[in-house]
């Protein structure tokens, strides 16, 4: 799991699950990612940080980076 940040909830910090992460979209002020579901948040943090998220998460549970 990945803490995100989300955006308009005082700062709450909630859990994803990476594998079910279809995207993440940016338009230079806000960030949101979109599940397999449908179900879309407004994060605090930019796609950049979500990425090495996903990365670490993936590296601590022994799956390549490079799959």
């Amino acid at each position: 799991m990945i803490e995100i940040t989300m955006e308009g909830k005082q700062g709450r910090k909630i859990y994803l699950n990476p594998h079910q992460i279809e995207y993440i979209e940016t338009d230079g002020e806000r960030t949101s990612i979109t599940l397999l579901s449908g179900k879309k948040y407004a994060v605090r943090e930019d796609e950049k940080t979500i990425l090495k998220r996903i990365i670490n998460y993936r590296r601590s549970i022994g799956i390549s980076v490079s799959e």
